[in-house]
């Protein structure tokens, strides 16, 4: 590339990257504790995606507990992002024709949805944004932090990435460089698996002494359904069919404001069948007889996924490394039982600003704030994940049956006496390392998309509102196109091809042979790749400004 001028550069007490919940809770709690001081605190959020909101994807049952903290007039605000409350709780067991409904009193009480919200995650970040805009944050949404500043060992800010940069890697005739944001702390809220994030861990060493991360992938749709299947605030989740009994996951299904439904997948990123596919595993699960009666003459109108950090209590890295901090999903702060984790991405971003402000007001400047990792697993979020850290270990080492049975108990043992006769499990293998041979498994088939209850990768990526720049470099990076073919997918069989719920891969045969495409411009940014890729070989980074997908109600 030719020598690019220097970048401009602008000075602020503190830089968040990422508009999600944490970030914005971080921004806002900051300006609140400013404003009650009387002091004057400068604070910017950057965000990747077009506007705020764009990129964020959840089921979504919310706790309010994080709301309630940060903004306690929420409830009686006429735009409060959250108006369906949850009306009924149900849990089901799925076979291959039928299933059963258990019953709530032997859940635990940590499990009970009654008091939360169903809603969409990315208007509550919205309306986050609007809260923090209100208090004096400025906002970048287009911005992506594409590069860390460290100098003396130290983060000093971020750098925007720059925009103009052609295919080939030369600037073209719409360059325009980044810009320098620098600060005295720069704050990490980038959500699961975070370009960002990944260097400051390895960078730092926040994961020394701590289990590895683990990760599931989370597909969802939102449908338009006819009123007489509509039954406001129920909630339902299911595990077992159509997932083996060796690979974990589960569903979702949440009815919420006028007639709409989310329904939604999870499969845990440690499975070991490389033929198996999540999304087609989704789309088989609306089809089984108890659940594709709701979506009957329905519209579906939304799709998108997400990575979901799954390690939890024993998996989340240290939070602080000089001149910075790790908040939210960054941090993996979700709890999996629960399938929740936006009320401790706010915890962690007041928690993480109670601590940050307090060095600021002390004159501190790039040093760690160690007092934010010293506390936080002594707050509720620790509370929270405390008492559910071996329910995933249980089920990935016993299966979705007995695993889900033993984590129950464990859960209600943890509750009732504080007390886990596992003490804490470890998580075993990382997940890129659990896929098996292709010759070592029984290939899975799944049947053609009816193109009413169940559709292609295609059809779903065109309701993501997904666009990239044509002309630019390919965000998403193979280290090595050798070891991508031997090993990839001459061992595994292509496994990218599946995993992927975007049809960003394929194993195209041509006259020279297999060649892996690429169509990067159908990205929607779960990273799974990044994640599952048996050699760690795919490296996902940001694209030009304002890239990806653009969700909305999601």
């Amino acid at each position: 590339m030719a020598d690019l001028p220097a970048r401009e550069s602008m000075e602020f007490d503190v830089v968040v990257v990422g508009a999600g919940p944490a970030g914005l809770a971080t921004a806002i709690r900051l300006k609140q504790q400013a404003a009650e001081a009387g002091a004057d605190i400068s604070v910017v959020v950057v965000e990747k995606g077009s506007e705020v909101g764009a990129h964020i994807l959840s089921g979504a049952v919310i706790d309010p507990i994080g709301l309630d903290g940060l903004l306690p007039e929420w409830r009686s605000d006429p735009d409060r992002p959250l108006k369906t409350e949850v009306t009924a709780d149900e849990f089901m067991y799925l076979g291959h024709a039928g299933g059963v409904k258990l019953p709530n009193m032997f859940m635990p009480k940590l499990m009970n949805n009654h008091g939360n919200f169903v809603g969409s995650l990315g208007n509550v970040a919205r309306y986050l944004g609007r809260k923090a805009e209100e208090l004096g944050v400025e906002i970048y949404p287009g911005f992506p932090a594409a590069e860390v500043l460290i100098e003396d060992g130290k983060v000093v800010g971020v750098a925007t990435g720059d925009m103009g940069i052609s295919r080939n890697g030369e600037p073209n005739a719409n360059f325009t460089r980044g810009m320098e944001l620098r600060a005295k702390y720069t704050i990490f809220g980038e959500g699961a698996r975070g370009n960002l994030t990944k260097q400051m861990v390895e960078r730092f060493g926040l994961n020394q002494g701590r289990d590895h991360q683990k990760y599931g992938i989370g597909i969802k749709e939102l449908w338009q359904v006819k009123p007489e299947h509509f039954r406001p605030g129920l909630v339902r989740h299911s595990m077992g069919w159509p997932l083996p009994n060796n690979s974990g996951g589960g569903s979702w299904l949440y009815h919420f404001d006028d007639n709409l439904v989310s329904v939604g997948f999870v499969v845990h990123l440690n499975y070991k069948n490389p033929t198996l596919s999540p999304f087609d595993e989704f789309q088989r699960f609306k089809t089984h007889p108890m659940v594709r009666d709701v979506f009957e003459g329905a519209k579906r109108i939304g799709y998108g996924a997400r990575a979901i950090m799954e390690g939890g209590w024993q998996s989340v890295p240290r939070l602080s490394f000089p001149g910075g901090c790790l908040v939210g999903d960054s941090a993996g702060f979700v709890n999996v039982p629960r399938i929740k984790g936006s009320h401790n991405a706010i915890l962690s971003g007041m928690l993480c600003a109670d601590h940050l402000f307090a060095a600021l007001q002390a004159g501190r400047a790039h040093d760690e704030v160690a007092s934010y990792e010293e506390a936080w697993r002594s707050s509720p979020i620790g509370y929270d994940l405390k008492r559910v850290r071996n329910v995933k270990p249980l089920w990935s080492k016993y299966g979705t049956t007995a695993g889900v049975a033993l984590g129950g108990l464990d859960m209600w043992l943890t509750e009732i006496f504080n007390w886990s006769p596992f003490g804490t499990m470890s998580h075993g293998k990382p997940d890129h390392e659990c896929l098996l041979p292709l010759d070592q498994v029984k290939p899975i088939k799944y049947d053609r998309p009816d193109g009413v209850l169940t559709f292609d990768r295609l059809s779903s990526v065109f309701l993501s509102n997904t666009n990239h720049e044509e002309d630019q470099p390919a965000h998403l990076k193979v280290r090595d196109m050798g070891l991508q073919k031997a090993s990839e997918h001459d061992v595994y069989g292509g496994p990218s091809q599946r995993y992927c719920p975007a049809g960003v891969y394929e194993w195209v045969e041509g006259e020279g042979g297999v060649r892996f495409q690429i169509n990067a411009q159908n990205c929607v940014h779960c990273k799974t790749c990044d994640i599952k890729d048996p050699n760690q070989n795919i490296v996902w980074t940001t694209p030009e400004g304002g890239g990806g997908p653009n969700y909305v109600n999601m």
